[in-house]
């Protein structure tokens, strides 16, 4: 990544608790900097444009990637989109238990292999890698055994159904010495990249609080699909979806629309608390919170599910090396009438930071320097004169840098595929491995355990595991 107007390396992670207090002085010294920076600009307002370095670039036929998607609906193939994308990647085969996914993938990618079984899919030597983008309830299992069969693989968030798979799913990875890597791909965002930076460099101070707001208002965004009008129990391998889940007469609802069910979904935690776990760890190198509690309730969309639809978070994060003791909220809801909003907001004892995947807005409430005599010479005179208030409460107005990405940047998705493909290609490692998913993944769901069991959940994000 790349800013313009701006110059210098971009920071490395801080290691120590000692790095952690550096970067916090290191802050000062930019609020210091930032009203100069700001004159003559429009009120609250300095833009900078966050730039990617281009990345495409001619691969050779022993590059060549030959992937597979298990679980091919709405997310699964637009992952497949998105990893086409990338240079040297073929898509080889497709697996899904509706026949009218098959049908669709081979209409529009050719002559590809299609089966209902994922395992004919593993057993191929032609493929290398796989998207498992079927629903939450099959993550692990097919994961583990992708791995173990010396697939690369890409999972959809959440990383687990249950906070008790992750062991096996991190082991899986371990053994098998292949890439794994977890779909929230804000994390390889622009924007995110850019948070980092900035926290380490103590911009916004110490850290005491961070916020994250996900909210939607329409029938698609609360997971009302559609039911494919070809749909029935001879297209639909419903023994199969079912899996590990508990048997029941086949029911299309639980099969199109499964993230409304518990036996096959994670709620509106498993599916968007997990973005905003997996930026907030990956912007302040966080293993995550120790206390969780959550509240929340079936509001609206009273379609037959089993999942709330306004659920808010609260979280205590320990101090660590790299970050100070601080608190988290999140919140979802899917009856949000502003037509609704996303973002992770990071504040902290000198500024605060809103965060999305493509933008980052810096606020500085810089005070007066006491050391400044022309300052308090000229405030002096504003508070005698008529209606002036007394020094001691006037203050410079905010100072604010927006950072927004360039026009035509092609997107989280992309970039999170291209790393994807680079580890495998044996670049850098994933960063959104099996532990960091785990830890991203488990306060998420430890919500739903706080919520339907009415209690406060105490995690140990080092030791991951529950307490």
């Amino acid at each position: 990544m790349s800013e313009r107007a701006k110059s210098g390396p971009e920071p490395t992670a801080a290691s120590s608790r000692r790095r952690f207090v550096k970067s916090v002085a290191a802050g000062s010294a930019l609020a210091a900097g930032l009203p100069s920076m700001l004159q003559g600009a429009a009120p609250g307002a300095v833009r900078r444009t966050l730039t990617r370095e281009h990345r495409n670039r001619q691969v050779p036929p022993s590059d060549r990637i030959g992937l597979a998607v298990i679980g091919a609906g709405g997310m699964g193939m637009a992952d497949v989109d998105t990893a086409l994308r990338i240079p040297g990647v073929e898509l080889v085969a497709a697996c899904d238990i509706f026949d009218g996914r098959l049908d669709a993938a081979s209409e529009r990618h050719g002559d590809i292999f299609t089966t209902r079984d994922y395992r004919e899919v593993l057993a191929r030597d032609d493929i290398d890698a796989v998207i498992v983008g079927t629903p939450d309830h099959w993550h692990q299992p097919i994961s583990v055994d992708a791995l173990r069969a010396g697939k690369a693989v890409y999972c959809e968030k959440p990383m687990v159904h249950d906070i008790a798979e992750g062991r096996d799913l991190i082991r899986a990875e371990e053994e098998s010495g292949k890439v794994f890597q977890v779909g929230s791909q804000g994390m390889s965002s622009l924007g995110n990249e850019k948070a980092k930076e900035l926290y380490e460099a103590g911009a916004i101070g110490q850290l005491n609080y961070a916020e994250g707001f996900w909210a939607r208002n329409d029938p698609i965004g609360a997971w009302q699909y559609p039911i494919p009008a070809g749909a029935s129990e001879d297209t639909v391998d419903w023994k199969r979806f079912l899996g590990p889940a508990p048997d029941r007469p086949y029911d299309p609802l639980r099969v199109f629309r499964w993230r409304n069910y518990r036996d096959y979904g994670t709620g509106v935690a498993g599916d968007l608390f997990v973005h905003l776990f997996s930026s907030l760890h990956f912007v302040v190198s966080s293993n995550g919170p120790t206390r969780i509690q959550a509240a929340g309730g079936l509001r609206y969309w009273k379609d037959g599910r089993e999942v709330p639809d306004v659920l808010l978070g609260v979280f205590d994060y320990p101090e660590t090396d790299t970050h100070p003791g601080f608190n988290l909220s999140l919140r979802v809801n899917f009856v949000d009438g502003t037509s609704g909003s996303t973002y992770l907001r990071l504040v902290g004892s000198e500024g605060a930071m809103d965060v999305t995947w493509t933008e980052v807005i810096l606020r500085k409430n810089v005070a007066v320097d006491p050391m400044d005599a022309f300052s308090q010479e000229k405030m002096a005179e504003a508070a005698a004169g008529e209606g002036g208030l007394p020094a001691r409460v006037r203050m410079l107005p905010p100072a604010e840098v927006r950072y927004e990405v360039e026009r035509g940047y092609r997107g989280a998705h992309v970039d999170h595929f291209f790393n994807f493909f680079e580890a495998i290609r044996g670049g850098p490692a994933a960063l959104e491995d099996a532990a960091f998913g785990l830890r991203a993944a488990a306060p998420a769901l430890a919500c739903n355990n706080s919520y339907f069991e009415d209690r406060i959940v105490r995690w140990d994000p080092d030791a991951m595991r529950l307490v």
